[in-house]
């Protein structure tokens, strides 16, 4: 299902990139992040079955807002991408702004004539409205501006990274990231993601034992929090580091379940 909006007043940007935005429930970020994007030539959100106002709050901010079946993030983009109209993507999350320092960049690299074909943006995290520079966050990098027929996602539920067929630069300036705003959406974010997760790795073989899940969970902690600096983002940081030890003792939990039940099948 496709809804187009020509007349909705919104001036295209003067570079030539298609911004892409996957939703589903996003009505409070939808324009906080659509906003940051106005600059693109062409501004497309794909949605998979939102029940608030995302969609209406979108329409006055894109182009194209296109509703598709979710079956996981990867091929959510994938089946968008080749749609773009222009020949250079920018993949963004609802979470996520643009900042005018990589705005500025991406204006430098379309202007002077891109010298690779992917970039990577570095993330500034922030957690209940404080950033956090430390606990190995600061080094939180995806590849989101890409040329649009040489990227593609690999077939993955959880984590996928763009693969692009050439050379892969940097940018400098940065998305601003809002991570977790709610315990409740962050718990059931993991629930999903870690059963997805220990499927895939049972799939291909992985087995956990007891001793994989307690040693996983408490070297997550220890390299986030003491070895990696997140001490230094006081409260917020001691947070964060046992928020994704969890997440990791959930991931693991699950793998060693499904290694008992493969052992031991009833």
């Amino acid at each position: 299902m496709t809804h187009s909006r020509p007349g909705s007043g919104r001036q295209p940007g003067d570079l030539p990139v298609s911004a892409i935005l996957t939703t589903k429930n996003e009505e409070e970020n939808v324009v906080p992040c659509l906003a940051t994007v106005q600059w693109a030539a062409e501004v497309i959100v794909v949605d998979s079955g939102s029940t608030d106002a995302t969609l209406m709050r979108a329409a006055p901010l894109a182009d194209r807002v296109l509703q598709h079946e979710y079956v996981s993030a990867a091929r959510q983009k994938n089946w968008i991408i080749p749609q773009a109209r222009y020949p250079w993507v920018l993949i963004i999350d609802a979470d996520e702004r643009v900042t005018p320092e990589l705005e500025a960049d991406i204006r430098r690299v379309m202007t002077e004539g891109p010298e690779h074909r992917g970039y990577w943006i570095y993330r500034r995290n922030t957690f209940f409205g404080r950033e956090i520079r430390h606990g190995g966050w600061q080094r939180d990098r995806v590849i989101r501006l890409f040329a649009r027929d040489h990227g593609r996602y690999p077939d993955l539920r959880v984590h996928a990274e763009l693969e692009v067929d050439g050379s892969v630069g940097v940018l400098k300036g940065r998305f601003l990231h809002h991570t977790i705003r709610s315990l409740l959406g962050y718990w059931a974010k993991m629930e999903r993601y870690s059963a997805w997760w220990a499927e895939g790795k049972a799939a291909a073989g992985q087995r956990a034992s007891t001793w994989t899940v307690f040693f996983h969970t408490f070297s997550r902690f220890g390299k986030m929090y003491i070895i990696r600096g997140g001490f230094l983002d006081g409260r917020h940081g001691l947070l964060v580091a046992i928020l994704a030890s969890f997440s990791v003792f959930q991931k693991y939990a699950n793998l060693w379940e499904l290694s008992r039940s493969k052992v031991d099948p009833e």
